[in-house]
Formats: structure tokens, sequence, C-alpha cells
């Protein structure tokens, strides 16, 4: 596994090694061990989740304000661009994101660890996309920051309007946001 840094420390992208033959391919997604000796994520994951998605449907940003959601997630199908938003109040990284292109073909997972709001948008025909969690989903703890605060400034790919669900169409700016301390 290969690890990358992004420019917030927290959230780290994962390059699993690919075996690949004529066959097609085998790779391992999450090994407990291996995530904890090389990237230091010692997550207990509870929940899986799988979303498929049609082009331009953005998710997010979402979190939960109690039982925060650490979400090791991937694309298995097609391609989205994952943004991950550090909420943290009192974290020197706060209000700032970083995203990067999860795919089927490049096969990278991105850790995004409790504290950060966390959305994508497809950018392929369709995606498919799973994403471990590491606490229950407790809907009246979900929160949605506006994707397009201003304040964030995030560099969505697209040239259209998303589609959005009417959830995310309220999502607030992160500056009346509740955030976690």
């Amino acid at each position: 596994m290969n690890i990358i840094p992004t420019e917030i420390p927290d959230v780290l992208i994962l390059e699993p090694r690919v075996f690949g033959d004529e066959r097609g391919f085998f790779l391992e997604s999450y090994n407990q061990k291996a995530f904890a000796d090389k990237a230091g994520i010692t997550a207990n994951f509870v929940q899986d989740n799988h979303s498929r998605s049609v082009q331009n449907v953005l998710r997010g940003l979402h979190y939960q304000i109690q039982q925060s959601q650490g979400k090791l997630v991937r694309a298995i199908v097609g391609s989205v661009f994952d943004i991950a938003v550090d909420i943290r109040k009192s974290s020197p990284t706060f209000g700032k994101w970083v995203g990067c292109t999860l795919s089927a073909e490049n096969k990278r997972q991105i850790w995004v660890p409790s504290g950060f709001a966390h959305g994508f948008i497809v950018v392929s025909e369709v995606a498919e996309v799973l994403y471990k969690a590491t606490d229950y989903y407790a809907p009246q703890y979900e929160r949605s920051i506006l994707w397009n605060d201003p304040d964030l400034g995030i560099d969505w790919p697209i040239t259209t309007s998303p589609i959005l669900s009417t959830k995310d169409q309220s999502g607030q700016p992160l500056k009346t946001a509740e955030v976690y301390p």
C-alpha cells in the first residue's frame, strides 16, 4: 500500500497494491494491521455503505455533529472527485479542504477522519462509491455544509449546475454551521 499525504495531514490517499493479469486483478482494499502499521489508521469500522449516482450528482458536504464518522472511501465503478473539509474549530487547518479523484481505474481510497465534512461529485457517466464508516448513521445528528460556500472556495470540476438533494440544496455556510470544537 502506498500512502499519499495531502495538504491536511489527517487526510490520506491510499493506493493499494494491485495484482493483475489477463484474468483481471486482485487487491486488498482493507487490512486492519496494514492500515495501522503503514498509515496510523486504527479506526474500528462498524458500517459499510454503497451509493450509485449519475453524472453531475453532488453528494455533500455531510457530517454528523454527534456520532462523528471517519470514512474510508473508494469508487468501484466510474469516477468521482472527492472532498474532505476540516470543520474542527481548534484545528490549524479549520475551513481548509482537500480533494482527489477516486476511480475504478486508479483504485485509490481516501481516509476522511472524524471531524471532517465529506462530499463528492460524479465526473463519469455513472459511479458507485463504497465507504466504510467508524460510527453508525444517525440522521438526527446529520448536518450539511453548503457545497458552494464561497468561504470554502472548493474548486469542483464542473461546468454545469450539479444535481443536488433537497438536503444538500439547504446546506449551511461554514460560518453559521454547527462544527466540532
